[in-house]
């Protein structure tokens, strides 16, 4: 085995306060040893031990590899018009998912591929070393399960949305596609996913129905995760922290009980700011949920309808511009808060053993994310220790 030393490191973030200073373990004058793809050594350049090569950072800053916990990816159609006509003033319904199931179905494989591959790379150039990726936009056990075969070729960490809206066929027969989803879909996709998800939102599934979907999943031995209260005030927050799940994503409409429930559970927060960006609603309470001690993720929700972006920068800027969140907050939620949005320990910080998925920045510190914004500043990507 070889050993690498990424050296000459400005500013290191390592999210390890162990290591480095303050709560994102910030480390001066760095720098990292990586060997079989995971951190061998990390800490000040001046006792870097001896390895077989060595890269020069010239004083750039590094971070650990952005981990985007929410996207759904695997999908063919295009829904610009539809972005147009809410610039325009109309409001963002559920129903636009339908456009995508279309599209999806009528799709081969090697489209819905072809989309996901170039989605995934253009995230890694932005700085995504770990990604979260969704089926959805299938709807029926077949497409489902060819969902999550795509993703398979691109992650681990894949999401069988077996409650994302009622198809077509099941148009005013929630319950019987619920049923259908339990019975039919689940069996045959959990071999194939890590999480069970679902749309808790009104013109999605109700409480009731979510539960049934969440609870079969877990059954079938999948982790839960939950779409909640996005649209509006609702049931979504409290139903994930019952079930346990890890994360319950977008968070928008809170009441104090929800942030209570959250702060007294193990269920991340996982906040999305593309889709308030994209579908021009109200940008949700970073600052009451931090405050009150819930661990809060950021992530892109990337998808053809309401949030058609891979750049976790970018939402690390609208978390800092629109959430009142510090650019520190930010760029912990962004690495860290995704990989326990995903309940993993080896990613998102830098520390011996983790995976060695770190990013250098064309600035001399992290905080240039949100003071730069819309500039392209991952200069370098290294995935698993190699440089991509």
């Amino acid at each position: 085995m070889t050993a690498s030393a990424v050296d000459n490191i400005g500013t290191l973030v390592t999210n390890d306060a162990r290591v480095g200073s303050g709560p994102l373990g910030v480390i001066r004058d760095a720098a990292v040893v990586v060997e079989n793809g995971l951190v061998r050594w990390v800490g000040p350049r001046h006792r870097l031990p001896a390895s077989d090569s060595r890269y020069d950072l010239q004083g750039r800053a590094a971070l650990p590899g952005f981990v985007d916990s929410h996207a759904h990816l695997v999908f063919c159609g295009d829904r610009a018009d539809e972005f147009a006509a809410r610039m325009r003033g109309d409001a963002y319904r559920t129903g636009g998912i339908l456009t995508t199931i279309a599209a999806t179905r009528s799709a081969t494989d090697t489209e819905l591929t072809a989309t996901t591959r170039r989605l995934v790379a253009e995230a890694l150039r932005s700085g995504t070393t770990t990604v979260e990726i969704k089926s959805g936009y299938g709807q029926t056990v077949a497409d489902e399960l060819r969902g999550l075969r795509v993703a398979a070729a691109f992650t681990t960490e894949r999401t069988l949305l077996a409650a994302h809206v009622p198809p077509p066929e099941f148009a005013g027969r929630a319950d019987e596609y619920v049923t259908m989803v339990c019975e039919r879909m689940i069996p045959v996709c959990a071999p194939h996913a890590r999480w069970i998800d679902v749309f808790c939102e009104q013109g999605a599934f109700d409480a009731d129905q979510c539960r049934a979907v969440l609870q079969t999943g877990i059954g079938a031995g999948l982790g839960a995760r939950v779409h909640g209260n996005q649209l509006g005030p609702g049931p979504g927050v409290r139903l994930a922290v019952d079930v346990g799940a890890a994360s319950v994503d977008h968070v928008t409409h809170v009441d104090a009980g929800d942030v209570d429930a959250l702060a007294g559970g193990p269920t991340a927060a996982t906040l999305l700011p593309g889709a308030e960006f994209s579908t021009c609603g109200p940008y949700p309470d970073a600052r009451r949920l931090l405050d009150a001690g819930v661990t809060v993720a950021l992530a892109t929700d990337c998808n053809p309808g309401t949030s058609f972006t891979t750049s976790m920068p970018f939402v690390v800027a609208l978390a800092v511009r629109e959430m009142n969140m510090t650019p520190d907050e930010a760029v912990w939620s962004a690495t860290a808060g995704g990989a326990v949005a995903l309940r993993r320990n080896d990613i998102g910080v830098l520390r011996v053993g983790s995976r060695a998925d770190m990013i250098g920045l064309d600035a001399p510190s992290h905080l240039h994310l949100a003071y730069r914004p819309g500039v392209a500043l991952v200069h370098e990507v290294w995935k698993d220790g190699v440089l991509r």
